[in-house]
């Protein structure tokens, strides 16, 4: 037997050929698996040239990717679950953060309740922030439905079709995944080139 093939060598687990397709079992559905296997090889079979001893090997080291496999989706369910728990939330928030933006908006400039809005308004989008939430805020790029939601067009010659002129309302960003379009203007009529959104 070459030293590729021994199991208790830590690269044989890593070989291609044993690592098969999450089929979505239990881990007491692949604990009982391996509890079988292993006991088949410990009783044997009844005519023992029936069953070769590769085919246990093979048997308990598909059981190994599968064990594997479920560990490796059960730690990237478990980041997924730590790095999105607060979407609702958030998500609750953002009518919160667009009121804050429209008074904002309409109180005079350079006054004490602009200011103290203002700073208000900092504080709770720093602590968003902090946990992974990103605005949709740029104008000027191309409009892309992934992550704008046109609701005006306007006909404007002087910049490039399909170009957006205004956000109208915010869009957010939850680490990478969206939570909420940008409502946008979108410009029709001119040139078709604008070069693509780096959000």
């Amino acid at each position: 037997m070459s030293e590729k093939n021994n199991p208790n060598d830590p690269d044989t687990l890593d070989d291609d050929r044993y690592v098969i397709e999450d089929t979505g079992d239990t881990v007491e559905d692949i604990e009982h698996e391996m509890e079988v296997a292993a006991q088949e090889a410990v009783d044997g079979p009844a005519a023992p040239a029936a069953v070769p001893v590769d085919d246990f090997r093979d048997r308990y080291l598909r059981t190994l990717a599968d064990f594997e496999n479920f560990r490796k989706r059960s730690e990237r369910e478990k980041n997924d679950f730590h790095r999105y728990a607060l979407a609702g939330l958030i998500r609750d928030l953002l009518p919160v953060l667009d009121n804050f933006d429209r008074g904002l908006d309409h109180a005079e400039e350079g006054d004490e309740f602009h200011k103290g809005m203002a700073l208000i308004y900092k504080q709770l989008f720093d602590v968003l922030q902090r946990h992974g939430l990103k605005a949709i805020t740029e104008s000027g790029v191309r409009f892309d439905p992934n992550i704008h939601e046109g609701v005006v067009r306007v006909e404007d010659a002087s910049v490039p079709s399909h170009t957006v002129v205004e956000v109208m309302q915010k869009g957010y960003f939850l680490h990478d995944r969206l939570i909420r379009p940008a409502m946008v203007k979108v410009a029709v009529g001119g040139p078709d080139e604008v070069a693509p959104s780096g959000t």
